[in-house]
């Protein structure tokens, strides 16, 4: 009597699964797209603020800033730790590399006011994260590298006005990647009494 053995990924030879058959890639689960982006952004943000040596806290109830971000140095004037507010947002709808200074991005007004507040003890910032509209293109892994797709970028919206009824249109400058360095110099600017 002939057994039939199993195949790596644990199914029969000679027999496969309809559901398989059907769908190109791995199975993902099914919670809610912008879910996803909400959480692939703030791995983001871990990562940027991990090889900027920050920390990273979480309010709770969070009252529409997502996190706060700390950065520790010996030449900061204003004291030896400084703190930024960071209210993160991400978008499909914007591809990638946006032609010109800035792209579109549109804030509803109750977020808008929060952000545009002045003066504040602690300084915000709008960080958007462009993603593709397939999560199964968001990262790629290597032996040697691990890639986020697309992009964030950050601005300072302070004094900003609303100008739409209920939503206002901000502009987002392509100029102002959020990594590790431009986290470093908005700490930098914050700690010498300036803003982001």
């Amino acid at each position: 009597m002939a057994l039939a053995q199993p195949e790596p990924g644990g199914m029969l030879q000679g027999r496969t699964d309809p559901r398989i058959e059907a769908r190109t890639g791995p199975l993902r689960g099914t919670l809610a797209t912008t879910a996803c982006m909400e959480t692939l952004q703030v791995g983001y943000l871990h990562a940027v603020a991990a090889a900027a040596g920050c920390s990273l806290s979480q309010p709770f109830p969070d009252n529409g800033i997502d996190w706060q971000v700390n950065h520790g140095a010996p030449d900061h004037v204003v004291d030896d730790e400084v703190t930024i507010k960071v209210q993160l947002k991400a978008t499909y709808q914007i591809p990638p590399r946006p032609a010109g200074p800035t792209f579109a991005f549109t804030l509803d007004n109750e977020h808008l006011v929060k952000l545009a507040r002045t003066p504040v003890a602690v300084h915000k910032i709008l960080v958007v994260m462009l993603v593709p509209r397939e999560r199964d293109q968001w990262l790629a892994a290597g032996h040697d590298r691990l890639d986020l797709r697309h992009c964030c970028y950050w601005t300072n919206l302070a004094g900003h006005p609303v100008t739409g009824r209920r939503r206002t249109t901000v502009r987002i400058p392509t100029t102002r990647i959020f990594d590790d360095r431009a986290l470093c110099e908005i700490m930098t600017r914050v700690g010498s009494g300036g803003t982001p």
